[in-house]
């Protein structure tokens, strides 16, 4: 049987990612996946293909599942408000289905 959660999905720079963590921990996500990310948007083309100067401007897709949409929101909202200013992100939130939400 499943049961509903959601999804936020934050993709953003490398450079930033223990900050983005700290907030998803602080806010008491279980846990998060986080992959390397390419792709183009409104600063451009970023490729997880060619090699960077510097590893830490390389980008991240980070996920979380979370139990309620309002920690979700509180995770989305706080990552905005401290980085996306000064920082190449977005993050967008699902609807999910998982198999065992005591994990979550």
């Amino acid at each position: 049987m499943t049961h509903k959660a959601t999804k936020i999905v934050i993709i953003t720079e490398k450079l930033i990612v223990e900050g983005v963590t700290k907030i998803i921990e602080e806010a008491g996500a279980s846990g998060y996946t986080m992959v390397q990310a390419a792709g183009k948007g409104s600063r451009g083309v970023r490729s997880s293909g060619r090699p960077a100067v510097v590893d830490a401007f390389a980008n991240v897709k980070v996920e979380v599942i979370t139990a309620t949409r309002d920690m979700a929101e509180q995770i989305a909202d706080k990552v905005a408000a401290r980085y996306f200013e000064n920082y190449s992100g977005i993050t967008y939130l699902e609807e999910v289905e998982i198999l065992r939400p005591h994990k979550f």
